[in-house]
């Protein structure tokens, strides 16, 4: 219990560091913007209205919008009683509210957890990982889930996407009125370097968003991983399923895409063994997973 609180504790000063240093960024880019139309004012007020707009109408719809991209539907209990006494029973163990458990229809063996807060989140999972799994080994996919939950991972995540979003739209705009728009006529150096400086940031700032989108999603999937184990005292249960679904021959989920894929227990995509793929993986090697599990 001490552990969960702990690691709720961490996320909300996180989360707070985490939305300034994107508000300070989302700042720079509005001058920035601001500066190439003589404007200042005017960048920073219509970066920081746009940041405002897209974050409230994602973190108010966001939960509907990953469950509506993915492809997935919500469950009666009578459709799947295994998968709902697990949900209830790890739920009751972790001591939130029971979280609405969806299905992808999809060989693929996966599955994700979504929500701004335990009382309004979901679990979800392919339909191939209910055929593949054993109950033990199921339960350990679900602990895992369990886990985002409780942690608050499943908040932190949305918030994630949300400002990596807005600065990727911001980027997008700068860009888009720099080859398109009504640019500074003047073409004194100044002009040159805040031209040159915005280009740069706009190139540059959705990478640097997408890098620490990516490190922090593969630092909590350690963390879940662990709290997994607690929550159904049998770390072999999620080890074994990990190797499952290493093994997987068709690891693709049709429906997934890169902005929902940091948030499956491993990597909805084809794997790939390039440097770049490494370097933008949303997930820890599955190996360094499993070894982690069976130490415990």
């Amino acid at each position: 219990m001490r552990l969960h609180f702990e690691e709720v504790r961490k996320n909300k000063i996180k989360s707070i560091f985490l939305i300034s240093f994107f508000i300070i960024l989302i700042g720079v880019l509005g001058g920035v913007f601001g500066l190439m139309y003589d404007n200042l004012f005017f960048g920073l007020v219509f970066s920081m209205i746009t940041a405002l707009i897209y974050s409230l109408i994602v973190y108010r719809q966001g939960n509907k919008m990953i469950l509506g991209m993915s492809g997935a539907r919500e469950v009666k209990k009578k459709e799947f009683p295994h998968l709902f006494h697990t949900v209830e029973g790890l739920a009751l163990a972790a001591g939130i509210s029971v979280p609405k458990s969806y299905i992808i229809e999809d060989t693929a063996l996966n599955a994700f957890a979504t929500g701004k807060d335990p009382e309004h989140a979901a679990i979800v999972v392919t339909t191939g990982l209910l055929n593949k799994l054993n109950r033990q080994e199921l339960e350990g996919v679900i602990a895992h889930e369990m886990s985002h939950i409780q942690n608050y991972d499943i908040r932190f995540m949305m918030l994630t996407v949300v400002l990596v979003g807005v600065v990727t739209l911001i980027s997008d705009f700068i860009l888009r009125s720099f080859l398109f728009g009504r640019r500074r006529r003047d073409s004194g150096n100044g002009s040159i370097i805040i031209i040159v400086i915005g280009l740069l940031l706009a190139i540059l700032t959705p990478i640097i968003g997408q890098m620490i989108k990516f490190a922090i999603s593969r630092k909590r999937e350690f963390m879940a991983d662990a709290n997994a184990a607690i929550l159904t005292r049998y770390p072999a249960g999620l080890a074994s399923a990990l190797k499952k679904i290493q093994g997987d021959p068709d690891p693709l989920v049709d429906k997934a895409n890169k902005a929902t894929a940091h948030l499956f227990i491993s990597t909805p995509f084809r794997k790939k063994k390039s440097f770049m793929a490494k370097m933008f993986a949303t997930h820890p090697p599955i190996e360094e997973r499993i070894k982690r599990l069976q130490e415990m």
